[in-house]
Parts: structure tokens; sequence; C-alpha cells
């Protein structure tokens, strides 16, 4: 098995409904998001795929999330904007565009330093 990854930051804010503490309220992270792409097989120059195309699909993400109240951006007017659904959400936009026969194995979403939520399909 191949994988590789690629980092990428963005600040936003958001309030987590229903939390019943200080998270309840809005406030804002500078996030850091990691997404590992998986295969089995590398293409005819040696390459699972290229770390360009990679960056380019979190980027598109990105733009959509980045300096905005996540609670506002569909889907997080319905579901809550946690770290764990950020993460899903990332892998789901990802894996939608990605080419075969490379996989999205798992999204990790930062929130600090020291937290962070995994989403493996």
């Amino acid at each position: 098995m191949f994988e590789v990854s690629v980092e990428q930051t963005f600040a936003a804010g958001h309030a987590l409904r229903g939390y019943r503490g200080k998270c309840e309220n809005v406030h804002g992270h500078n996030y850091k998001v990691e997404v590992l792409v998986q295969g089995q097989e590398l293409d005819s120059i040696g390459l699972l795929v290229d770390f360009v195309e990679v960056k380019r699909l979190i980027q598109g993400v990105v733009e959509y999330l980045d300096h905005r109240f996540i609670n506002d951006l569909p889907p997080f007017d319905v579901i809550n904007p946690s770290a764990e659904n950020v993460a899903k959400y990332f892998y789901d936009e990802i894996s939608a565009k990605l080419s075969e026969p490379a996989r999205v194995g798992q999204v990790k979403v930062w929130e600090t330093d020291i937290t962070s939520a995994t989403y493996r399909p």
C-alpha cells in the first residue's frame, strides 16, 4: 500500500449547537487538515497521485470554509460543525473528485495544536 499525505491550514469560526459549554458560543480556530491518499498501484512515472492534484482538491474545500462562519454553510447549517463532521466533509468532497485507483484513506482535522479528529471510511 502506498500513501501520500498533504496538509493545509485555514481559519474559520463555528459554534457547537447543544454543547452546553463554552464551545456552544461562537468561536474560531486556526484549523489544519491532513488528507491521506492510498493506493496499491503507481502510475507509469512512479506516482500514486500528484501532490499538486491533492493540494488543488484540498484547496477547493478550504476556499469554501476559510474565514467563514461554518454554521452558515451547507451542510453545517443542518449538522453540527464539529471537527469530526468537518473531517468527513473533506473526505466526501475530495473523494468525489479524486481519480482512481487512488482513494482517500483518512482525513484528520486539528482545531488546535494538540486536538484533532480523524475520519476513515
